[in-house]
């Protein structure tokens, strides 16, 4: 498919919908729910994974099927702390087997990983931009959804 990826239908609607496109009614809507941390994951991941979790499961916006992208960020997260790690002991530049400085193995995978986390931290609204396209409704309203379901009945009425 070309061009840029559609964006979910809560998130346009948290967004206010810009483009006016009609949005998708009939889009599946998992119920919010708290996955099991992935028995793979490390103590750092796993660290990682309760604090994302805990504050992701407070706007409702992880259910089971985000386990998965999840489980990769907290990865990511993982091996770009160890990275770091490795780059402030040894720095940025190490000496070759044949002693000319080099630039650090551990720099290209701290960069990777800060690429794969930045991509998905972007799609649960991690990061400052992604979160100021989000408006949450007050905690007394009514579930996002309820009010889609009547107003696409009303406009059905209408034609």
């Amino acid at each position: 498919m070309r061009g840029r990826r559609p964006k979910p239908t809560r998130i346009k609607a948290l967004t206010g919908n810009p483009g006016k496109r009609p949005l998708n009614v009939h889009e599946p809507r998992p119920e919010p729910a708290l996955p099991e941390c992935p028995p793979q994951l490390n103590s750092v991941a796993r660290r990682e994974w309760a604090r994302l979790t805990g504050e992701l499961s407070k706007l409702g916006l992880i259910t089971h099927l985000d386990r998965g992208a999840l489980a990769t960020y907290c990865g990511a997260y993982a091996m770009w702390a160890e990275a770091m790690e490795q780059i402030q002991k040894f720095g940025t530049m190490v000496k070759s087997p044949t002693g000319y400085p080099i630039q650090s193995p551990y720099l290209a995978i701290a960069n990777r990983q800060a690429e794969i986390m930045m991509r998905i931290a972007s799609e649960f609204g991690f990061t400052p931009a992604s979160r100021s396209r989000i408006v949450t409704p007050p905690l007394d309203q009514l579930p996002l959804f309820d009010g889609l379901d009547a107003e696409d009945e009303d406009a059905s009425d209408a034609l």
